[in-house]
């Protein structure tokens, strides 16, 4: 297991799985195996040690929130009475199942998080029923997003 702060080191083989498998995790193993020109056998010899360094964390589905009915991406800032209350303001956000990201930030918030609503309604009635009710917050800034611009994940 990879220790803190320990950099992971992968060779070029290792850096064409990742691309095939980050385009497309369904992609099947011995497609890419062939076009990489190693055995499929290598692939999952390499896939199994880069997910127990750490570097892999798993593979999943992206659902598009516009099927389903979610259309209002925002950014709230979220003001602390006092540190000692992030502990708690995480483990009530945590149940709020539109908060898809809570970061713990430097600057002029305690805590910034991603929320994903239906419409702006949705988003009203989430910070004045929910989130601004949660003990510890004095008040919060929102940022709506208007179009997502870039979405990627570190080049490898």
């Amino acid at each position: 297991m990879k220790l803190k702060n320990e950099i992971i080191q992968i060779d070029g083989i290792d850096k064409k799985i990742l691309r095939f498998l980050m385009d497309d995790a369904r992609k099947p193993i011995l497609e890419i195996a062939r076009q990489i020109g190693i055995s499929g056998a290598a692939i999952h010899q390499r896939l199994r040690k880069l997910e127990s360094s750490g570097l892999i964390s798993g593979s999943k589905f992206i659902i598009n929130p516009k099927a389903l009915g979610y259309n209002t991406m925002a950014f709230i800032g979220i003001f602390l009475d006092k540190a000692m209350s992030n502990p708690d303001a995480v483990r009530q956000l945590k149940q709020i199942p539109e908060v898809l990201e809570c970061h713990y930030t430097t600057g002029n918030w305690s805590i910034f998080i991603k929320i994903l609503c239906r419409d702006n309604e949705h988003l009203m009635n989430l910070l004045n029923k929910e989130i601004q009710t949660i003990k510890g917050v004095q008040r919060t800034e929102t940022f709506i997003s208007l179009n997502q611009q870039i979405e990627r994940q570190i080049k490898v």
